[in-house]
């Protein structure tokens, strides 16, 4: 977590979520990469790229900048060291390039919640950060004044393709003190007994140190219902999820289940790319 990355647009949302990244920020000695990318048709781009005057480009490249000095300016910001970013770019490859270019270790981004992860502040681009980043994710959904997380719901098949997803979530469970909540959820076309469920968690996981977790095997409808019903259940700071792939629980998670948990779970979403 030394390098947080938040893409924003100013809205609300993106101000939670900036919130959230200061306070990880200040407790990790962390730096905060500010990045926002301006919506331009390509062949403008073309022109910026070239460093050509552009006057309607460089009228919103100005605006934004004039935002980020306000946010500087904040109180959760202060003693914070805090990078801006303005960038004439508002595809995904805009965040992936940065996040190499600054080797950012973390994403935080604000969300609507219930209306759509392509309501997400960067638009449909947000829906494939959360799919396809190479860094975690973390999902913002609501104003947090203390973002403490005791309590995270790792959900997962527990097969040997999940495992890098597994070491970075012990990686962020240790560094916020939490247990981790290991989750298999049952259901009827997928159904595992609860042994060979548990006989395959432990085996998973028997090459890791970490012992703070507990195992659940959890029947219901489907595996969204069954993540938010227990994380619901045990009432959970944080739900983690493991994303693109296309073997193992990446089939649960690789196209709408991901979005849908992003989007219908009422607490922060974390994900780890396969």
């Amino acid at each position: 977590m030394k390098k947080i990355l938040v893409p924003t647009d100013f809205s609300l949302e993106a101000e939670n979520a900036l919130k959230v990244a200061s306070q990880i920020a200040r407790r990790h000695g962390s730096e905060i990469y500010l990045l926002h990318m301006l919506e331009i048709p390509l062949q403008e781009i073309d022109t910026v790229n070239s460093q050509a005057d552009v006057p309607e480009v460089m009228f919103f490249m100005r605006m934004a900048h004039q935002k980020f000095e306000d946010i500087m300016n904040s109180e959760h910001l202060k003693g914070l060291t805090v990078h801006e970013i303005v960038k004439p770019d508002g595809s995904f490859n805009g965040i992936s390039e940065i996040c190499k270019e600054h080797d950012i270790t973390m994403i935080i981004m604000g969300s609507h919640g219930a209306s759509g992860i392509k309501e997400m502040f960067v638009g449909s681009n947000a829906e494939k950060a959360v799919r396809n980043s190479e860094v975690p994710v973390l999902v913002i959904k609501n104003d947090h004044e203390d973002f403490s997380i005791d309590d995270i719901v790792f959900a997962s098949d527990f097969k040997n393709d999940n495992k890098e997803t597994y070491r970075q979530a012990t990686e962020f469970a240790t560094a916020f003190g939490a247990q981790l909540h290991l989750l298999m959820v049952n259901t009827a076309s997928n159904f595992t007994t609860t042994k060979k469920a548990n006989d395959r968690i432990n085996e998973f996981i028997e090459d890791y140190s970490f012992k703070n977790f507990t195992i659940t095997v959890y029947n219901d409808e489907s595996v969204e219902k069954g993540v938010l019903n227990f994380s619901r259940q045990i009432d959970a700071d944080l739900i983690g999820i493991s994303t693109h792939g296309r073997q193992g629980i990446a089939h649960f998670f690789n196209g709408s289940i991901s979005e849908d948990l992003v989007n219908h779970a009422k607490r922060p979403v974390i994900t780890f790319k396969i």
